[in-house]
């Protein structure tokens, strides 16, 4: 894996316009693993991947449920919203899901899916999130946010399928 993109987020407005965005790039059979500690911002990422897919539903952690398909409102793909934190073997329980949903049409957001989830699909991108408190963050971030606030992203592409990919389009 190369190095990715690095992207600096300052409010929870601001990861579900990276959402937005990074919807822009998917399309079906489209893997997605998002990385972060608890309320770094996994879920209001994924949120904005609805919103930009234009999908049905809210999208809400689907801790309980493991899974949930939010069909298309219109020719675009279905999005699965998956948290993986309780799937102990991994691809194995992924399979056993039985979701109503082809993966391969479907774009796939799997958090907490680093280390389980990779085997379905040689190509993915990896969104890894990190709180920069404790960090130095710059003086653009404070003056923007609540320091709490202030995100590093950072996302890379793994595989053929996102070889060709302009990621850094991403920061703006």
């Amino acid at each position: 894996m190369d190095a990715g993109t690095r992207i600096t987020v300052t409010s929870p407005d601001q990861m579900r316009d990276l959402g937005r965005r990074l919807a822009k790039l998917l399309r079906p059979g489209d893997l997605v693993l998002l990385t972060g500690e608890l309320g770094a911002g996994k879920t209001t990422l994924t949120r904005g991947l609805g919103e930009g897919l234009g999908v049905r539903g809210a999208v809400t952690s689907p801790t309980f449920v493991i899974a949930r398909v939010h069909p298309s409102l219109g020719d675009g793909p279905p999005l699965v919203h998956v948290d993986a934190y309780r799937l102990n073997g991994g691809l194995d329980e992924m399979e056993d899901l039985d979701l109503d949903v082809s993966l391969p049409d479907s774009v796939v957001a799997v958090e907490w899916g680093e280390g389980k989830v990779e085997g379905l699909s040689e190509d993915r991108l990896h969104v890894v999130i990190q709180r920069t408190v404790g960090g130095e963050p710059t003086v653009t971030d404070a003056m923007a946010a609540d320091v709490d606030d202030v995100r590093d992203v950072v996302v890379t592409g793994v595989g053929p399928r996102w070889a060709g990919e302009d990621l850094a389009s991403l920061a703006g």
